[in-house]
């Protein structure tokens, strides 16, 4: 899995006004969770933009006052109206501890039903993964080769060695439904229009 590479400078005071004077230095206040303790720190929102807004999920090299560690971002907090980063928690990896992160879905091949003139609808675009740090993917690849008008393919229909998918097993991911065109075409044959 990619990594970023990520500074922060520690935080001597915790609270609102300190937090607001951050911001407004274009700092975001950010807590380390899963150590002995927590750690206050405080990141650059633009070293933040790379992670947040992108479909990839990466794994962060925190340096924070020269100690170092791998986490990932757990929760984000953002203003309702200018969609500004209020605050970041990130989860310090353990690579003995299983995490769960939501990892993209790509799909592979071309569905025999799309060339038929089936319409095909994706459900889901990420999957959530519980597995170790060393065993996560970039993204889940789902081939979509022999799917027909009308079939799908579910979460049970995934099998991936160390990984363990904990969606419900009976959500669908991809399906090629009836298009209209379609359903035109086979109404007009079956009145034997032509």
């Amino acid at each position: 899995m990619k990594s970023i590479a990520i500074s922060g400078s520690p935080r001597e005071n915790v609270g609102k006004r300190d937090a607001k004077g951050l911001r407004y230095n274009g700092q975001v206040p950010a807590v380390l969770y899963g150590g002995k303790t927590q750690t206050h720190f405080a990141v650059s929102a633009a070293d933040l933009k790379p992670v947040v807004y992108t479909p990839v999920v990466h794994f962060i090299d925190l340096d924070v006052a020269g100690v170092k560690s791998q986490a990932i971002i757990k929760d984000i907090q953002f203003h309702p109206l200018t969609e500004k980063i209020l605050h970041v928690d990130f989860l310090l990896l353990d690579e003995k501890k299983p995490i769960t992160i939501e990892i993209p879905i790509r799909l592979t091949g071309t569905s025999q039903g799309v060339k038929m003139g089936g319409k095909l609808v994706q459900k889901l675009r990420k999957l959530r993964i519980k597995a170790l740090p060393k065993d996560h993917l970039d993204n889940i690849d789902v081939s979509i080769e022999g799917l027909e008008v009308g079939k799908s393919v579910r979460v049970a229909d995934l099998k991936l060695d160390k990984l363990v998918i904990t969606n419900a097993i009976e959500d669908t991911i991809v399906s090629v439904t009836t298009s209209r065109a379609l359903r035109q075409a086979e109404q007009d044959a079956t009145t034997g229009k032509k």
